[in-house]
């Protein structure tokens, strides 16, 4: 839309999770903070949907049928006095999106390069054939539907200025659009990496005997041509968020539209007063994970790692070690890299999205990718390392997502918690020679297929489990009509 943008209908199919979650999650602050061209962490975004309004942007939402493919399905019309668009685009889990459809045409794009778009009436062949001569780009696909065609080019760039000219000269185009990458790492043309699953990168590791985290950094090098010292860089950027949110959270957090409150604060007072029976290690675990769900809670900024309703599962376990371990800054970045490779594992044969697997997507995959870590952290071998993340993952099989007044607070906190506890259990249980029995990618297609058994009343829609308890209906119209007065207030 070229930053033009009237009016937006957005719909959702009120089979799938999004209808019930997309206002109490958050959703609606983010879809709304795009439309006005704001980054995902923009300190404004609690303020989006105010200041649509205010820039005279009409948004309407609708809940209504229209067989959506996937649980998370956004169908959006976007208009201005000039033209409309409709667009159809998925999440896909952990900050993860995929448009599919624009203006009727089946398309699929990732966000991990720059795209040109080129809209024609006719002559469409004859434009795809001169472009695919002209310009350096790493794909080039034609579209055609209802006698229109349209032309992607996909590449680290769009296509120049004097090729936009000379096109438009030569062929009917009725416009040219540009989409800038989502995603901190493109997709290179000639992307070829040294494996995709666990078992392959064992293999590649014989002889080698190198740690899961340089296996790690070889694999994100290739995977986005970029220098070693690089990725390790670009981890300690991310570890910086992970600390920060972690330190919002420990100073306290308020946010009106939630269930709990500050308990982090709780927990370190009982802890400093020895109140609590003595878990060491874990009771910092305890009191981190906490915390970084706290922030997330009160909509700071966090990572999704792999996902927001399992943000305090991965940081929370491997800060709260190596704070208790006393282990610095560079061991903790090679322990996320080390975990991230887990994570690659699990996004090749599964999901991350609790909407198709449950939350044995979420805060199991968290787990699994924890005990990695953990084991990084205690300078374990790579075997060690995937051995700890199979049984992490063994562990919480099927576990269900069913958030309490469709907020991600209650019971997600406590599984966040058991979570980063199963994985500090499975890195020790790895370390001491436990026989894992089932290889890592095996209990990741098992993942795959006990998520797709599961009813969809158990799986993040808020229509089964602890979502339909009384208790549960109290507390959702209890914040609805604390929401409603607070929206009555601001009227007024």
């Amino acid at each position: 839309m070229e930053g033009n943008i009237q009016e937006v209908l957005i719909r959702f199919d009120p089979r799938g999770s999004i209808a019930e979650t997309h206002e109490s999650q958050g959703s609606d602050l983010g879809l709304f903070g795009g439309f006005l061209g704001w980054e995902p962490t923009d300190g404004r975004l609690m303020d989006s949907a105010t200041a649509l309004e205010q820039a005279g942007i009409k948004a309407q939402i609708e809940i209504t049928e229209f067989h959506a493919p996937h649980p998370n399905t956004y169908k959006l019309t976007l208009k201005n006095a000039s033209e409309q668009h409709e667009i159809t685009a998925l999440s896909t889990g952990g900050g993860m999106v995929k448009i599919i459809e624009i203006d009727g045409f089946k398309v699929s794009i990732l966000g991990d390069c720059y795209e040109t778009l080129i809209f024609l009436d006719s002559a469409g062949r004859e434009a795809f054939e001169f472009l695919s001569c002209r310009v350096e780009a790493d794909e080039v696909v034609l579209y055609e539907h209802g006698g229109t065609t349209l032309v992607e080019i996909k590449g680290n760039g769009f296509i120049d200025a004097g090729t936009a000219s000379e096109l438009q000269a030569e062929f009917p185009v009725r416009s040219i659009k540009t989409l800038s990458p989502l995603l901190p790492v493109l997709s290179p043309k000639d992307m070829a990496v040294p494996f995709m699953t666990c078992s392959e990168m064992i293999r590649f590791n014989q002889g080698k005997d190198l740690a899961l985290w340089e296996l790690a950094v070889l694999y994100e090098s290739a995977r986005g041509h970029l220098a070693g010292d690089e990725v390790c860089r670009k981890m300690s950027d991310i570890v910086a968020v992970m600390e920060n949110s972690l330190h919002e959270g420990l100073k306290g957090t308020v946010y009106e539209d939630r269930i709990l409150g500050w308990q982090s604060g709780q927990y370190r007072e009982q802890l400093n007063r020895n109140r609590l029976l003595d878990a060491g290690i874990l009771n910092r675990m305890i009191l981190f994970v906490t915390a970084l769900m706290e922030t997330k809670s009160a909509m700071g900024v966090i990572v999704a790692a792999p996902t927001a309703g399992s943000c305090g599962v991965l940081p929370g376990a491997c800060l709260g070690a190596a704070s208790f371990m006393d282990i610095g800054s560079d061991d903790i970045a090679r322990a996320m890299l080390a975990a991230g490779m887990v994570g690659v594992f699990i996004a090749a044969r599964a999901t991350f999205a609790a909407e198709l697997g449950g939350c044995q997507a979420e805060c199991g995959a968290g787990s699994a990718m924890a005990a990695a870590a953990l084991v990084s952290l205690a300078k374990g071998t790579t075997l060690q390392a995937v051995d700890a993340a199979s049984m992490a993952l063994q562990n919480i099989l099927g576990m269900i997502c069913d958030p309490v007044a469709n907020r991600v607070e209650v019971p997600c906190l406590g599984k966040n918690v058991l979570a980063a506890a199963n994985a500090l259990a499975c890195a020790n249980m790895a370390l001491a020679g436990f026989d894992v029995v089932i290889p890592l990618d095996e209990v990741i297609e098992t993942m795959d297929r006990v998520g797709k058994s599961l009813p969809s009343e158990l799986r993040c829609t808020g229509r089964g489990g602890l979502s339909v308890t009384p208790a549960a209906r109290k507390i959702q119209k209890k914040l609805q009509m604390q929401a409603a007065e607070t929206t009555k207030t601001e009227r007024s």
